[in-house]
């Protein structure tokens, strides 16, 4: 079967990656810049001591760095991976042993609080161009991580004003090498956008999640044997990782009790059609949202398939 990635670079992008939080974006980030050789060296730091275990036996790294200051010593590229409440004080960490000229990014769902967190520890040397591949499955760990994540989705890059333009450039190579389309965005303007696309529609299937689980009509036996397409889909999404989930609603509260008044104010409306039996009404908005589920098979954002959201069976 032909590599959907395509072929290694002739050289590499960067001397040395750094990898900081190994889960299933950073684990996937670290497959894929070794099979196109995006880095000549990859090292890899995360703060469980069992999964930098993990990571020896699975060698998708060049070194399992015991501290993130080690991790980053001479690395031309930083890739913070961790959950969004924590970068502050990896940045605080690794800020002193920074390489000068390396490129520091992450791939966290929030931007402009990560933003305040992490520039005031980097040094002026180095170039922060925040970024957040809009990539994942509702998998953890390092061993959920697959070279292909990426693969023509979005890359969104927000860097800040008076950014290098060749440091730019530069991770954006980086990201359409591993597969990813790549747009630049102000910070927050990107917090309200996944508000929307991603936030909010993770907060509500972990409500609907809970509410299920919650009723006393009905047993969580019936829920689990009886649930339908839609319901299974919500427990895939709530299914995602606790903690990274906690930290994205504290760091974009703002965004998300927007998009939340907004949600509550058309489900008030929807609330009034059916009591009035207003099926005309209904059904134009059920037409004008399945429009936007074709437009995302369109733009190949997904699949029509009855599998989707399922790992490749290729890699």
């Amino acid at each position: 079967m032909p590599d959907r990635l395509g072929p290694p670079l002739g050289a590499p992008l960067f001397e040395r990656a750094a990898i900081i939080g190994v889960g299933l974006i950073g684990s996937s980030l670290a497959r894929v810049v070794r099979r196109k050789g995006l880095a000549r060296e990859i090292a890899v730091y995360d703060a469980s001591a069992n999964v930098r275990e993990r990571l020896r036996a699975l060698a998708i790294a060049d070194e399992v760095a015991d501290s993130p200051a080690a991790a980053v010593a001479g690395a031309d590229l930083v890739i913070l991976c961790a959950p969004v409440g924590a970068m502050g004080e990896i940045a605080r960490q690794i800020g002193p042993h920074l390489k000068a000229g390396a490129i520091v990014s992450d791939v966290g769902s929030v931007k402009s609080s990560i933003i305040a967190a992490v520039a005031p520890h980097l040094p002026a040397s180095v170039h922060f161009i925040p970024a957040h591949p809009v990539a994942g499955t509702e998998q953890s760990g390092p061993d959920a991580g697959f070279a292909s994540l990426f693969l023509n989705r979005w890359t969104i890059l927000t860097p800040p004003e008076g950014a290098d333009p060749k440091a730019v450039a530069l991770l954006t190579a980086f990201w359409k090498n591993t597969g990813a389309n790549v747009e630049t965005m102000a910070p927050a303007h990107h917090d309200l956008v996944l508000a929307i696309t991603s936030h909010v529609p993770h907060l509500i299937a972990y409500n609907i999640v809970g509410t299920a689980a919650d009723l006393e009509e009905v047993t969580q036996s019936e829920v689990i044997k009886y649930s339908a397409g839609g319901f299974r889909d919500f427990t895939r999404i709530a299914a995602s990782d606790p903690v990274m989930w906690r930290d994205i609603f504290l760091n974009n509260k703002d965004a998300v009790l927007e998009m939340l008044g907004r949600f509550s104010e058309d489900l008030t409306a929807l609330q009034r059609m059916i009591r009035r039996e207003d099926g005309e009404g209904l059904e134009g908005l059920f037409t004008r949202t399945r429009a936007i589920r074709r437009s995302i098979i369109d733009q190949g954002q997904e699949t029509a398939a009855p599998d989707f959201g399922r790992r490749p069976k290729d890699d």
